[in-house]
């Protein structure tokens, strides 16, 4: 699939290939790290995810002290389109039906938007539920 955009300048911007941006002046390709990133962003906009990956992944980032944005984000990117694993903790009291269309919903408009990539489906796996009181008594004071 090719699209053909004018820019702002009146240069001619050629996508092909989903991730592929060719211009007169040169080429653009975007990383696969990238999209499991911009997923992984996506993912925690919505609300009622708490966290992302497994309790494992998670214990390794808090000795860590930094929570990667590909945490708990497998991505499979073609030419064209890609596929998306993505393994949430779940807020107590979210409906998880709903919490997993709006979290495909906003990873696909994420993805297409940025990337010009087709997302072919969006798997998710709840690994955990997180309740109030949890975060509550994690905390130091």
């Amino acid at each position: 699939m090719t699209n053909t955009r004018t820019a702002p300048d009146n240069t001619t911007c050629t996508i092909s290939e989903g991730l592929t941006l060719t211009t007169e002046r040169g080429l653009t390709t975007v990383a696969d790290d990238v999209v499991a990133k911009l997923a992984g962003h996506a993912c925690r906009e919505v609300e009622g995810v708490a966290k992302m990956g497994t309790s494992f992944r998670r214990l390794i980032g808090r000795a860590r002290l930094n929570e990667s944005l590909a945490q708990g984000v497998n991505v499979e990117v073609g030419k064209k389109e890609c596929a998306v694993d993505l393994v949430i903790v779940v807020r107590y009291g979210q409906s998880i039906p709903e919490l997993a269309n709006e979290v495909r919903n906003n990873v696909i408009s994420r993805i297409e938007s940025m990337t010009g990539l087709l997302v072919k489906e969006v798997n998710l796996e709840i690994d955990d539920v997180e309740f109030a009181e949890e975060v509550a008594s994690s905390r130091v004071e």
